[in-house]
């Protein structure tokens, strides 16, 4: 199993929040997320939603510039262009359901 690390800030942090963990794993994504976190707050959850997933192509696009010295914006950009044609039309069904709780 290849495991990344948890950032600094987030081990530094004892209000840290982990929102988002996605695998590839028996030729499919899994994921597990915290659902409910914003809309507990006041907050609309599918616009935070948006949010955080647009900081991750921000985060993606600026790590693909440092590792391999492409342009942030290109990059960002194609990312965006890909994710509004899998939303489109899929190139695989979305299979599994919510569960609950934290381990």
């Amino acid at each position: 199993m290849d495991v990344l690390v948890v950032p600094p800030a987030a081990q530094r942090d004892e209000k840290a929040v982990q929102m988002l963990s996605a695998w590839v794993a028996e030729n499919g994504l899994h994921c597990t997320m915290k659902i409910g976190m914003w809309r507990d707050n006041g907050h609309d959850e599918a616009e935070s939603w948006g949010i955080l997933l647009a900081d991750v192509v921000r985060h993606v696009a600026n790590a693909m510039r440092d590792k391999y010295g492409e342009d942030p914006a290109a990059t960002a950009s194609m990312i965006a262009d890909s994710l509004l044609e899998e939303l489109g039309d899929p190139t695989s069904e979305t299979k599994g359901g919510f569960q609950s709780g934290v381990n």
